[in-house]
């Protein structure tokens, strides 16, 4: 805890207003200290808005916080069903609207005001003399473009990843073109059965991707064409199997999870989605599209049978997200070298040995910089590794908070309540045993425990294409 001339600090900026930076809100409350929440949207959970058709595949029981949920007790709030999976949108309505709304939060949060940067009040990152008994100055602007700093003694980064989407070139950079491609280049989880319709309807999409959010869109393109000819979906990834996404089927903690994964082997082995492995993508070929025509994008790629290309009239980049680290250049940072986590984290989540949606119990310890009160928590806390749950950083700022407030023995007591994964890594064959045309096979249970993440990928022999079951010529060389 920062020290300050008048003792020990009570003021906490909470950057970001979503289901995390409300519930570090609320357990600061709690605490007797005092939190100011900025969010950069013009209303809480902004980025939670821009996909609020998607459905979540852990229950309500997870999504809800502890000391969210003691404040939205002290009202006429109604819970809902535990059992049941939200959308964004319920999430926001059901949830975050109605804890922003509580006398305790709702002066504390402030809309329109996008952080630019956080440092010492009076010092660069380079000063160190009497640097941990300075407060944290917090610069922000809102929507006219005026600035104005904010002092305080704590400040939790819980702004997320969202906005911040990873390249589609190998080597983490832009592939040649893919500036020019923007036109066709759609965000990880567009609306492809509502308000996006007609983009996707009766046309050819490529999915970049093996993330869930690939699998959510690859689902919903799979549903559009059944009732829109013409639609066809051609699926790129960078390994060589997609077993990791394919996931625990039955043995899954999240049954939802586990569905989506058996439902999309299903629809790639009967040849609805066609699925291109080891596709690394080098370059973007436009081609019209410019003052509202049609026009096309040509995806060349290097894979192991050679080069190839892929021509689509969109492209969804479901590559995963990085975090701004920019707004944080003045802050002293012990991050891992390789995900870009709070140092003693990056090792539990590293995806080259971790596939698992569980993580080791972790939290403000794990959670600490060379600046001390300053901590990144929630989804931007994994930085690059994509197996983040909501109840891992509810936990995440519980912790913190008690350690601000001075509790160490609450602030070191971490438990995390997560369901299994059902699948660390698998053995799950290559192709379907289901007969041609017949039903899909059932959902399989995979053993758990193995900690196997990008590095357990083994390159495999590619499974013969149905000869009844053809999917659509969604691809060319």
């Amino acid at each position: 805890m920062p020290e300050s001339a008048n003792g020990p600090g009570r003021t906490v900026v909470v950057i970001g207003a979503g289901p995390v930076g409300l519930a570090a809100a609320a357990h600061l409350v709690e605490r007797g200290l005092e939190p100011v929440v900025l969010e950069a949207g013009e209303h809480v959970a902004s980025a939670v808005a821009e996909w609020s058709h998607i459905r979540l595949f852990s229950p309500w029981r997870y999504n809800i916080d502890s000391a969210a949920r003691r404040l939205l007790e002290q009202t006429d709030w109604q819970a809902p069903d535990l059992d049941a999976l939200p959308s964004g949108g319920q999430l926001i309505e059901s949830y975050l609207l109605p804890l922003a709304s509580t006398a305790a939060l709702s002066g504390r949060i402030r809309t329109g005001r996008k952080v630019i940067g956080v440092t010492r009040d009076g010092l660069d990152k380079v000063r160190s003399a009497d640097r941990e008994n300075r407060p944290f100055l917090v610069r922000t602007t809102d929507a006219s473009g005026g600035v104005s700093d904010i002092r305080a003694d704590a400040v939790i980064d819980a702004s997320g990843v969202w906005g911040q989407r990873n390249p589609m070139g190998a080597a983490g950079l832009p592939a040649a073109g893919e500036s020019a491609a923007a036109s066709f280049l759609s965000g990880p989880l567009p609306d492809v059965l509502g308000k996006e319709r007609a983009r996707f309807a009766g046309k050819h999409t490529l999915v970049v991707g093996m993330g869930h959010s690939a699998a959510n869109t690859l689902l919903a393109l799979a549903e559009l064409a059944e009732s829109e000819p013409g639609t066809s979906i051609t699926w790129a990834i960078r390994g060589a199997r997609a077993d990791r996404l394919y996931g625990g089927g039955d043995a899954d903690g999240l049954p939802a999870r586990g569905a989506l994964g058996s439902r999309l082997k299903s629809l790639v082995d009967f040849g609805v989605i066609t699925l291109v492995p080891q596709f690394s993508i080098t370059g973007f070929e436009p081609t019209g599209g410019c003052c509202g025509g049609a026009g096309t994008v040509t995806v060349n790629a290097v894979t192991a049978d050679g080069p190839r290309s892929v021509k689509a009239d969109t492209v969804i980049a479901a590559t995963g997200f990085r975090p701004d680290l920019e707004m944080l250049r003045e802050v002293r940072l012990h991050l891992d070298t390789a995900v870009e986590a709070p140092a003693a984290l990056g090792p539990l989540i590293d995806p080259n040995d971790h596939s698992c949606g569980t993580v080791p119990p972790h939290g403000e310890r794990e959670l600490t910089h060379p600046d001390p009160g300053f901590y990144i928590a929630g989804v931007k806390s994994y930085g690059r590794a994509p197996t983040f749950l909501l109840a891992t950083g509810y936990e995440q700022v519980r912790s913190i908070a008690a350690a601000l407030a001075g509790d160490r023995e609450a602030a070191d007591a971490v438990e995390l309540d997560l369901p299994e994964t059902g699948v660390c890594s698998t053995d799950l064959p290559a192709s379907s045993d289901a007969g041609c045309c017949g039903p899909p096979a059932a959902p399989q249970g995979f053993a758990s425990g193995s900690l196997h993440g990008y590095s357990g990928e083994q390159p495999t022999a590619a499974a013969p294409a149905s000869s009844c079951c053809a999917a659509p010529d969604t691809a060319s060389n």
